[in-house]
């Protein structure tokens, strides 16, 4: 979705939006992608950030001993604190209780519904959270599924425009504005809606519990709730949020893989 410098700002959330389905908007705030340079250390990135080292550690699964090569990227949160992608089960009362903060703190940071509902795949930041001994706050893919299982959500003669990046995502091109967007697998509509980065947008959730996320559309074609199939129609690839270039010459498909490996990124 964006052309990646030394320090690119995603702040899309694109992911947890308010209540559970339905359309909404809401984003996350300031997640960067930062790109390691020659000579740096995780203290000297967390002071160029404002950050605790603990922080940058947690959001990327290192340690103190973990080497940082240079041109790999890292996951920055905008705040001192932890991230938390939402698993089947989870409630706000349960995560702020794990990473010892208020639920209040979660519901306001990520502007969530005052009832703090989330969905499976929604990514929280959570201030000042400590991430618990048994969990992790940004994991590799825990699903394993076929390569075959995702089908390419546009049509050909496509390419790849953006590798791998925040959030386990490519950027497909068709080279014109409204080709179709399919559903990579069938599911159920989870969530639609606005976001000033990734404009309009759906979220599929897959009967094996994986999230897919189709962002940048300019028009959704698909409703919350609603059960689709294998290249079912769920909108038309556009330009809407933020894309580089704006206008017409942005546009791609921004999509991305919860709880799996994105088949796409390799």
């Amino acid at each position: 979705m964006l052309a990646i410098s030394a320090s690119t700002v995603l702040d899309y959330k694109a992911l947890a939006s308010l209540g559970a389905g339905g359309a909404a908007s809401h984003d996350e705030t300031g997640v960067e992608e930062y790109i390691i340079q020659q000579g740096d250390t995780v203290e000297s990135i967390a002071q160029q950030f404002d950050i605790s080292a603990e922080t940058i550690l947690w959001a990327n699964n290192l340690t103190l001993q973990s080497t940082l090569a240079v041109g790999k990227t890292l996951i920055i949160l905008p705040i001192t604190g932890a991230m938390h992608i939402a698993q089947n089960g989870d409630t706000i009362s349960e995560i702020a209780q794990d990473y010892k903060v208020l639920k209040d703190t979660i519901i306001a940071f990520n502007s969530l519904s005052e009832d703090g509902a989330i969905v499976v795949g929604d990514i929280l930041i959570i201030p000042g959270g400590i991430r618990p001994a048994a969990k992790k706050t940004y994991s590799a893919p825990v699903t394993t599924i076929p390569n075959s299982y995702f089908i390419v959500p546009v049509p050909s003669p496509w390419r790849i425009t953006q590798g791998l990046h925040w959030y386990n995502a490519v950027d497909f091109a068709t080279g014109e504005c409204g080709s179709p967007i399919y559903a990579a697998a069938q599911g159920q509509i989870q969530r639609t809606g606005w976001d000033s980065r990734a404009g309009r947008y759906v979220r599929i959730l897959h009967p094996n519990g994986v999230v897919t996320f189709y962002g940048h559309m300019s028009k959704i074609a698909v409703s919350a709730g609603q059960k689709v199939s294998q290249g079912h129609i769920i909108g038309y690839i556009g330009y809407s949020g933020h894309t580089i270039p704006a206008g017409p010459g942005g546009c791609h498909l921004h999509f991305d893989v919860r709880g799996a490996a994105n088949p796409f990124g390799k």
